[in-house]
């Protein structure tokens, strides 16, 4: 599946973040707590891509995909009242 240059550009961008901070140790909290540093480009990426592209991308960069899962791991427990969140 072709790519476009700003697609691999904003999937690289993130993949490139989260392997940053996981080399310095952080884990999903860390990732968390970094998440305003990715949610624009993130939020540009779904602009841009289909749920297959977006899923083929993730395929390509594992750290885009542990971002990703992160993120809907995330709005899951936010939806289902699991993760409370400040009124």
């Amino acid at each position: 599946m072709p790519f476009t240059a700003e697609q691999i550009r904003l999937a690289v961008m993130i993949d490139t973040h989260v392997t940053q901070v996981l080399a310095e140790g952080g884990g999903d909290e860390a990732l968390l707590l970094s998440l305003a540093d990715s949610m624009e480009t993130f939020k540009q990426l779904l602009e841009t891509c289909t749920n297959e592209e977006l899923n083929a991308l993730c395929d390509r960069y594992a750290d885009l995909y542990r971002f990703a899962l992160l993120l809907e791991t995330l709005a899951q427990g936010i939806a289902d009242g699991s993760i409370p969140v400040p009124d």
